[in-house]
């Protein structure tokens, strides 16, 4: 693993949303990622508009869109992420779950996929419970992902709570939730930078590095 320059902000990327504009998913994920900017990071966000553009990921095709390496070099330089999805049909959307399949290309990384980073989760849905099955579901993508989930994740009933522009909630709770999540991701990167140190060289050639396991197999 690399050093950290610890004199410079954690960099926090959202990512979630959907094919609607001003979506209450990408909204929500706006008051993490200012929640992540109270506690000291940088943000980016990824929303709906952009995760719209991104073709379907094909691992056969090495061929790559201009989105798609900006999403993934982003990422690749990222200390923590944010990711935001609707629950559809009790499970990730499928918008966010391409994008979430395109860092496949981060496999041969020094720091693979999304190890050694936090990543908050959000589900917004249209009623409790499938906001609490697609969070665990998001949860477990991320562990796949070799990333850490924050300890808490928020589920976001949009039956009971609407966010009527980018800066309004109707539920002070929620906001204070949303918050939470962002903060959790950026003081997690700020605590775990503060220990990265060069990885030592290997003693002699006893041991060899292992190559990451894919994600994505062939059908």
């Amino acid at each position: 693993m690399t050093s950290f320059d610890h004199h410079r902000r954690p960099l926090v990327i959202g990512i979630g949303g959907t094919t609607r504009a001003a979506s209450s998913t990408e909204r929500a994920l706006g008051f993490a990622l200012r929640g992540a900017e109270a506690a000291g990071a940088n943000t980016r966000l990824f929303g709906g508009t952009f995760l719209h553009s991104l073709p379907h990921y094909a691992p056969e095709d090495p061929q790559r869109t201009d989105e798609q390496f900006e999403l993934i070099e982003a990422v690749r330089h990222a200390d923590a992420l944010i990711i935001a999805t609707p629950g559809y049909h009790g499970g990730v959307s499928g918008l966010v779950k391409n994008a979430l399949d395109t860092l496949e290309e981060l496999r041969a990384d020094e720091r693979p996929y999304l190890d050694g980073r936090a990543v908050g989760c959000i589900v917004t849905a249209y009623g409790w419970q499938a906001a609490g099955s697609v969070l665990t579901s998001l949860r477990s993508i991320v562990h796949a992902l070799r990333g850490w989930p924050t300890p808490f994740g928020a589920g976001i009933n949009t039956l009971e709570t609407r966010f009527d522009t980018v800066d309004t909630c109707s539920d002070a709770k929620v906001v204070d939730q949303l918050a939470t999540v962002g903060q959790q991701a950026a003081q997690f990167a700020l605590a775990f930078n503060a220990h990265r140190v060069p990885t030592a060289a290997p003693l002699g050639h006893a041991v060899k590095e292992a190559q990451p396991a894919r994600l994505l197999h062939s059908v």
